[in-house]
C-alpha cells in the first residue's frame, strides 16, 4: 500500500504548478480529483502539437497535460453556478486536502474559499497557489513562470556573460512551488492527525524561485557583490563547467583540489601543484588563464573516452546529452523513468521507497464531460 493511499485530493487547478502538485500526490498513492471547466478543460489540454494518441488512435490532448495530470479522475463541474458549487461541495465533505490556483479571493464569492469550505470539513488543508501570495503589493496579480522567472533575479544568474538574460527550458518556477506546495501538504496533513485541525498553505511562486536562490543569494548577502551570468560555469568552484571535446560537449566538475591534480593527470597537464592553480581559490583568481588552457588540452578528445578516463580516477564528469540521448542512458534505462499508462508516455516520479518507484497506476485522465 502507498504511503498516501486513504487520502482524497480535490484539484481545482489548472496549468502546472497546482497539477504538478496533484501529480505527485497521486504518484504517492492519494485519490485526486481533478475539475475541469465543462467543454474545455485544463488550458494545457490545447497546448500543443504535439498531441497524444491513445492505444485506439483516439485523440488525447496536449502532451503537456499529459505531463502533469497522470493518476486523477477528471470531472466537468462550473463552479459559477450554484449547480456547480454544491458539486464541488459534495466533493469536499469526504476530502483531506483541496489545491486551488485561483486568483487571490475569487472563490471566496463562489463559497469556496477556505475559510467556508472548513464549516463542511474541519481539517480540511486547502493549498492556494498564486504568482505572489496571498499578501503584500502584487497579491493581486496573475502569476506566470516567465515573468517569475525574470523577477525574481533567475535569469540574470542564467544564460552566457555577454548574452541576454535566459529563461530555464523548463517552467521551474511552476515546478518548484508544485514540490513544496506537496511537501507543506504532507507537514499540514501531519499536524492534523497530531492535533485535528486543517490549515491554509500560501504557496507563491515569486516565494519559491526566490528561495531556490540558494549559494548565489547567500553568495550576494555576505559579500554585496551582485552575481552574474557565467553560461554554464560556477561561482564558487573552478574548473566547474562544460568543454568542448571533438564530438561534442561533456561537463567537467572538479569539487576539490584532489580532483584537480587526478583531472590534470589525466589530461597530462602540469599545473597540479603550481600556486597559481593548486586550490580552489587560486583557480578562481586565475580562471581567466586556466580555463583555455583546460580547453586546448580537451579539445582532442571524443567525450565517451574523456569521462570514462576521468571517471577511473574519481574526477565527476558526463556528457551533454539531448533528450533522445538521456532516455537513451543505460541508467536512465535501468531506473525506469520512462513509463507507461495506458498506452499513453509519461515519466516516472523520482520518489522511491523501500525498492517501490512512486508512480500513479492510472494514465491522465480523458477530458471530462
Amino acid at each position: 500500500m502507498k504511503p498516501l493511499a486513504g487520502v482524497k485530493v480535490i484539484e481545482l487547478a489548472r496549468v502546472l504548478a497546482g497539477p504538478w502538485c496533484g501529480q505527485l500526490l497521486a504518484d504517492l498513492g492519494a485519490e485526486v480529483v481533478k475539475i475541469e471547466r465543462p467543454g474545455t478543460g485544463d488550458d494545457t489540454r490545447h497546448w500543443g502539437p504535439p498531441f497524444v494518441t491513445g492505444p485506439d488512435g483516439e485523440a488525447r490532448d496536449a502532451a503537456y497535460y499529459h505531463a502533469a495530470n497522470r493518476g486523477k479522475r477528471a470531472v466537468a463541474i462550473d463552479i459559477a453556478t450554484r449547480q456547480g458549487q454544491d458539486e464541488v461541495r459534495a466533493l469536499i465533505r469526504d476530502a483531506d486536502v483541496l489545491i486551488e490556483n485561483y486568483k487571490v479571493g475569487a472563490l471566496r464569492r463562489y463559497g469556496l474559499d477556505h475559510a467556508s469550505l472548513t464549516a463542511i470539513t474541519p481539517g480540511l488543508v486547502t493549498c492556494s497557489i498564486t504568482g505572489f501570495g496571498q499578501t503584500g503589493p502584487y497579491a493581486h496579480r496573475a502569476g506566470y513562470d516567465f515573468i517569475v522567472q525574470g523577477m525574481s533575479g533567475f535569469m540574470s544568474l542564467t544564460g552566457e556573460p555577454d548574452g541576454p538574460p535566459e529563461k530555464a527550458g523548463i517552467a521551474y518556477a511552476d515546478i518548484f512551488t508544485g514540490v513544496y506546495g506537496a511537501v507543506a501538504i504532507l507537514a499540514a496533513l501531519r499536524r492534523r492527525d497530531r492535533e485535528g485541525v486543517g490549515s491554509h498553505i500560501d504557496m507563491a511562486l515569486l516565494d519559491t524561485q526566490v528561495a531556490v536562490l540558494a549559494n548565489q543569494a547567500l553568495n550576494w548577502m555576505v559579500s554585496g557583490v551582485v552575481p552574474h551570468r557565467m553560461g554554464n560555469g560556477h561561482v564558487n568552484l573552478v574548473p566547474y563547467q562544460a568543454f568542448a571535446a571533438c564530438d561534442g560537449e561533456l561537463i567537467v566538475a572538479v569539487g576539490n583540489d584532489a580532483q584537480f591534480a587526478r583531472l590534470c593527470e589525466a589530461l597530462d597537464l602540469p599545473f597540479a601543484t603550481d600556486p597559481a592553480y593548486a586550490t580552489n581559490a587560486a583557480r578562481i583568481a586565475h580562471r581567466a588563464a586556466l580555463i583555455p588552457l583546460l580547453a586546448a588540452a580537451i579539445a582532442p578528445w571524443r567525450k565517451a573516452d574523456l569521462a570514462w578516463a576521468l571517471e577511473e580516477r574519481g574526477v565527476p564528469a558526463g556528457p551533454i546529452n539531448r533528450l533522445d540521448e538521456a532516455f537513451g542512458d543505460a541508467q536512465v534505462i535501468a531506473r525506469g523513468l520512462k513509463i507507461e499508462r495506458g498506452g499513453i508516455p509519461g515519466l516516472a516520479s523520482p520518489i522511491v521507497i523501500d525498492g517501490e518507484r512512486m508512480v500513479a497506476d492510472l494514465p491522465p485522465p480523458p477530458r471530462p464531460r
